[in-house]
């Protein structure tokens, strides 16, 4: 049986770990529950018990509990740590290293994987100092879910901020103990965690530290006239999602971007640009690179000479003829270079059908090493939403993994390309 020590912050999404422990323990899983005091204002230990029909353990200085060091012994039987909510005041004493109560004695003293599912205000989920301690927590080798869009407790209070959804952790928690139990090879090709917290190498260092990641994103913009263009529908979530994972797992990031709406990932060099050819002249700019991540939906055609002023509409006349040419194909370049081509080339490929199929006749087209692939019909939601299903197409085969959220996709697929870099490291 697995065991989860679930430490419970101090906000008012901690009434989800009522539900959470339920649904873990409707799993099979044992759970052993530690509160903050802050937690206890929102919820009770007697609600917690009866849930858990375990103790629930508050105080470091427990005269009964620590006659065995309680606290050791709670960061040392759990499978996994889970941290939810995790409240900006948690977090920054976590990323300190400070143990004055049960709680971050805990999270001190384990050797499990831990996972924090942060919760507060998007302005404080946004300011600076949070930023940093997530940034360095991650480098530590915590993990994270979340925090998701959406309205806060606070009445006309909305943004990123809100705890991941309970089915959402349940999923989490059980993906991240079947990468323990599989070890290196699972048939995803993860790494074996090791080391403390769930960190992924067998050296103290992050997966990626010391390598340059290259990520495009979002879609070009290729303009008609000074008012029109022609472009595809892809919001940037999955690339950006891609970068901000490869900083975390400690390299150093080039992001080129077209026009999209959402944030720039925090430490990481972001290039902002309108066209395919401004891309790939952006992209030819940032080489070398270790890994290069084309997940940009850049358009196959531009108008061969774009209006001046804006094309008006004649009353009664025929529609305007558009011209196009091709546009530089900017993953078979990269890919095909003889001096200066990153190790890993992975392209993306969205498709509406017969999605395995168009993806490996695109890898072995355009000579890339691998191909991540998924269906963009309409009726997945995939374009603009927040989650993913993607198959793995290389050289070996075909892996379709389950469907995750972006940020899961991204950490899976950096985590897999670390291994490929470390392997191919091995092999010199």
């Amino acid at each position: 049986m697995k065991r989860v020590l679930l430490v419970i912050g101090g906000g008012i999404a901690a009434y989800k770990c009522l539900d959470l422990i339920r649904r873990l323990a409707e799993k099979g899983y044992a759970v052993r529950c530690v509160m903050t005091k802050a937690a206890q204002e929102f919820i009770t230990p007697l609600a917690v018990g009866a849930i858990s029909n375990e103790r629930v353990a508050t105080e470091l200085f427990d005269l009964e509990g620590e006659r065995e060091i309680g606290h050791i012994r709670l960061a040392r039987e759990a499978d996994i740590v889970v941290v939810a909510p995790a409240t900006a005041d948690l977090l920054a004493r976590m990323a300190q290293g400070h143990a004055n109560d049960l709680a971050t004695a805990v999270l001190l003293a384990t050797r499990s994987i831990v996972l924090a599912a942060p919760a507060m205000n998007p302005a404080m989920w946004n300011h600076p100092a949070t930023q940093r301690n997530v940034r360095q927590l991650e480098t530590d080798g915590v993990r994270f879910i979340g925090p998701n869009a959406g309205e806060m407790a606070e009445k006309g209070e909305t943004g990123v901020g809100r705890m991941a959804e309970v089915s959402e952790l349940v999923e989490r928690i059980e993906s991240l103990l079947a990468e323990e139990a599989a070890g290196a090879d699972n048939g995803f090709g993860f790494l074996t965690i090791s080391g403390t917290r769930g960190r992924v190498s067998s050296s103290s260092a992050p997966a990626l530290a010391g390598r340059h990641v290259l990520v495009t994103s979002g879609p070009t913009h290729e303009p008609i006239d000074p008012v029109r263009y022609i472009a595809n529908r892809s919001s940037g979530k999955q690339g950006h999602a891609i970068a901000a994972a490869a900083r975390r797992l400690g390299a150093r990031v080039t992001l080129i971007t077209g026009p999209v709406q959402i944030a720039d990932p925090e430490g990481v060099e972001v290039r902002h640009v309108e066209t395919a050819r401004e891309m790939l002249a952006a992209v030819e700019e940032a080489l070398p690179a270790d890994i290069a991540v084309f997940a940009a939906a850049v358009a196959d055609w531009r108008v061969a000479t774009p209006g001046r002023g804006k094309i008006k509409k004649q009353a009664n006349a025929e529609p305007p003829q558009l011209e196009l040419v091709e546009n530089p194909d900017i993953l078979r370049t990269i890919a095909k270079r003889g001096v200066r081509r990153p190790t890993l080339v992975v392209g993306f490929a969205a498709e509406t059908s017969t999605v395995v199929e168009n993806a490996q006749a695109k890898r072995k087209a355009k000579a890339v090493d691998w191909i991540v692939a998924n269906d963009v019909s309409e009726e997945t939601g995939v374009f603009g939403g927040e989650r993913n299903k993607v198959h793995l197409v290389t050289a070996e085969g075909t892996e379709t993994w389950p469907e995750m959220s972006k940020a899961e996709v991204a950490e899976t697929l950096l985590q897999r390309a670390a291994g490929f870099l470390a392997q191919a490291r091995e092999s010199v």
